[in-house]
């Protein structure tokens, strides 16, 4: 409430009103959200319900429609998908989704590729059972993925992409799909390095898809197809949530999703630090933050009366866990008059930031 009315120059009562304003605005029935890979069946059906309430015809975007696969975290089995993948890089991040496509079982070892520039990087891959492991992209890897591969992921870092790019163009053909995790670079780029008419589709995954519970975000490019669009909601699918968003957004899903993890992890980190100090044993306490954290992010995927396509607004769960007088609201107070909220806010906006830096 503080927060509120030092950064946008609200008084107490005003804080209030916004902050009540918002949660009635969360409420109401036309509210509308293109979503897949939901958490739960349950999550899935009540999204459902609420868009039919909301509106007599659906409403467009390749996020929904995915032809009746879901992410693995539902429970349901995803389709195996039939073309060969490759990767171009393979540090965490294009690891975490090699790693989640094979447990998914979307993809098998003898269907993925990877180039990569050193040893290591070649030793970690050839663990998890992949064979088809080439070098450095810009000596002769992009050739080789390209070869084998219909569907080639960009894993390599934003300042890497312009030499990657000039070594792939000469490779892809109309076949290729290329799909690109690298923050900052936009579909425009893209396009115009691989030349005309190249299939290209964006997306910002992040680290939790290595446990098939990451928050992805994708979208198209000018030649991608809704078949495109599908591809690639599977595979994303099934290392978690997935969404399809307009490019405009991408910098903030970025900044929100796709640094997310990391703050988060403070975030943890510091309520163990709590813990330790106020009498907990170092594993105890890291233990208890992490699945209180975890517990609270499913609650609000959970339904009641409140819920809105599958969620329940935060504000309103954590109102119901401060009681007058009671120990959670001292704490909350706390948090508030330090600044908490605003913090993160900050850091996902600079965050974002930096991801339009990045696109130069």
């Amino acid at each position: 409430m503080r927060l509120l009315a030092a950064e946008q120059g609200l008084g107490p009562a005003a804080a209030a009103a916004a902050v009540a304003v918002s949660r009635q605005a969360w409420l109401l029935p036309g509210r509308q959200l293109q979503w897949a890979g939901l958490t739960s069946s349950a999550s899935r059906s009540a999204a459902a319900a609420a868009a039919a309430a909301s509106q007599s015809g659906s409403t467009g975007g390749g996020g929904s429609g995915s032809g009746g696969s879901s992410s693995s975290s539902s429970g349901a089995k995803l389709k195996a998908v039939p073309e060969r993948i490759g990767f171009i890089g393979a540090g965490q991040m294009g690891e975490a989704l090699i790693r989640g496509f094979l447990k998914a079982r979307v993809s098998s070892p003898g269907k993925i590729c990877c180039s990569v520039r050193d040893f290591d990087r070649q030793d970690a891959l050839e663990r998890i059972g992949i064979g088809s492991i080439f070098g450095d992209a810009t000596e002769g890897g992009s050739e080789e993925v390209a070869r084998f591969a219909r569907i080639i992921f960009l894993c390599t870092k934003p300042q890497a992409m312009p030499e990657v790019l000039e070594a792939l163009a000469p490779h892809i053909t109309p076949d290729h799909l290329v799909v690109s995790i690298a923050a900052g670079i936009t579909l425009v780029t893209l396009e115009e390095a691989l030349g005309e008419g190249a299939r290209v589709v964006r997306v910002m995954p992040n680290t939790p898809s290595l446990v098939q519970s990451g928050a992805s975000a994708f979208c198209l490019g000018r030649h991608a197809t809704q078949q495109d669009g599908e591809l690639v909601e599977t595979l994303l699918s099934s290392v978690g949530f997935c969404i399809q968003v307009q490019e405009k957004q991408m910098d903030a899903v970025t900044g929100l999703s796709g640094s997310g993890p990391a703050f988060v992890y403070l975030m943890i980190e510091a309520l163990a630090d709590g813990g330790v100090a106020a009498g907990l044993p170092r594993d105890t306490a890291l233990a208890l933050a992490a699945k209180t954290v975890a517990g609270a992010a499913q609650m609000v995927f959970s339904d009641d009366e409140t819920s809105v396509l599958g969620m329940v607004h935060p504000g309103v769960l954590k109102d119901r866990v401060a009681s007058p007088a009671g120990t959670t609201i001292e704490g909350l107070a706390e948090l508030e008059s330090s600044g908490v909220r605003g913090a993160f806010i900050r850091a996902v906006k600079r965050a974002a930031a930096r991801s339009k830096e990045l696109a130069g």
